[in-house]
């Protein structure tokens, strides 16, 4: 008796299906007007926060309805934690290592006034460059930056948990603007308002931007002088020890539990910690912390000043050690004498975008070719190992690579 919808079923779905859209539209409208609403209030709040209408009004020229990317963003973070080896390995790899390379040749001359005036190494900077915008590509991509009054707007509006971070923001990004920094068609940021090659939030760039190429603007969009500057200028007002590294790669004696906090090198070294190099800590004096990101199982840590201030640019133990490591193999120090504890066969840079390309190719992956492994990545490679029988754990190892060159 199920066997097939009657005719009338057939019109009674369509009719209900196209109400329910009547009614999603009207959904929407009633939004945009709220919208609109919201902008046209908040510009009183602009205005007394030295804005004047003619900027707030350039800034919103065109700006009708919330950016629904921004809120998807924003509500649907990925879950996906990852482990330390993924974290670092799609941040320090052979592409990001030669493209720093290459580019510390090609702004020798900028980098040379920088590092003197700063006193921040040349090398910490290409990483974060790298870190922040793919060495500036990401500031290319419509998907990843988008106009920014828009999107703080969208934030302070629709998203409670953020809506006051997003409106002091918006109020500095203004001021931006109203100083001429840069024009309304090139305020972009990405959908949380970080801005440019080294993605200050404007809070941030108001406190720190520089306009090292002397043009009378301190655009961290499109002068790759005046963003590794701004960088820099972060970093040397938060206590950057110049000449000084960030720490140091060390080897902890088996079978005892060490202290948490600070101690001199000396100290460290008194109860059996070296550096894994086998060479001596050049200032036995200097406080240390000791981490392990890990566990002990994993490379080891020794942190000095420099380490705690790069996480005053991004507050995550994680950042801070990649943007060391990158630095130190940009300079050519080499990589890690212990390496992190991974549970299979690393592929190069070269390889993974190639397993990429070819789940792609399978109908596995549509995601980008760019050899780092996400949530998105991770999951075509679980279907594709249930496909083939493998453990589903969504590694990028050789094992899956040399079953997709057989397909």
């Amino acid at each position: 008796m199920f066997k097939s919808a009657t005719p009338w079923g057939c019109v009674a779905t369509r009719m209900l299906a196209a109400i329910a859209l009547v009614l999603l539209g009207a959904q929407a409208s009633l939004a945009d007007a709220g919208f609109q609403r919201w902008i046209a209030e908040f510009r009183a709040v602009a205005i007394q926060n030295g804005i004047s209408g003619r900027t707030y009004d350039r800034a919103f020229q065109g700006v009708t309805a919330p950016d629904p990317e921004v809120l998807e963003k924003a509500h649907h973070q990925p879950e996906f934690r990852a482990e330390p080896w993924e974290y670092f390995d799609n941040r320090i790899n052979e592409g990001t290592v030669s493209k720093g390379r290459m580019l510390a040749r090609q702004w020798a001359p900028w980098l040379d006034r920088i590092e003197q005036h700063f006193g921040v190494s040349r090398y910490i900077l290409l990483a974060i460059w790298s870190i922040e915008s793919n060495y500036g590509e990401a500031l290319k991509n419509p998907r990843v930056m988008r106009s920014l009054p828009r999107s703080l707007a969208t934030l302070a509006y629709a998203d409670p948990k953020r809506a006051k971070f997003a409106r002091t923001q918006l109020i500095a990004a203004l001021k931006i603007l109203e100083r001429g920094d840069i024009d309304v068609g090139h305020l972009t940021s990405s959908w949380a308002g970080a801005m440019g090659h080294t993605q200050f939030i404007p809070t941030s760039y108001q406190a720190y931007a520089v306009d090292m190429d002397g043009d009378g603007r301190r655009d961290i969009w499109n002068s790759v002088p005046d963003a590794l500057a701004t960088a820099a200028n972060l970093l040397r007002k938060n206590g950057w020890q110049p000449g000084e590294t960030w720490g140091y790669e060390v080897v902890l004696p088996p079978g005892r539990k060490f202290p948490a906090g600070t101690m001199p090198l000396s100290r460290w070294a008194s109860i059996g910690v070296v550096r894994a190099n086998g060479k001596a800590f050049p200032r036995p004096s200097q406080a240390a912390e000791l981490k392990v990101p890990d566990g002990r199982e994993g490379p080891a840590f020794l942190m000095i000043k420099n380490f705690f201030v790069l996480k005053r640019y991004n507050n995550a133990d994680t950042y801070a050690l990649a943007v060391g490591l990158l630095a130190d193999q940009i300079a050519g120090y080499g990589g890690l004498v212990r390496d992190w504890n991974r549970p299979f066969e690393r592929l190069t840079h070269t390889e993974t975008a190639e397993l990429q390309q070819r789940l792609g190719a399978l109908g596995y992956y549509d995601g980008p070719i760019d050899g780092k492994i996400g949530s998105g990545s991770r999951k075509a490679i679980m279907e594709f190992q249930a496909r083939m029988g493998m453990t589903q754990n969504g590694y990028p190892s050789k094992a899956v690579l040399m079953k997709l060159r057989g397909h």
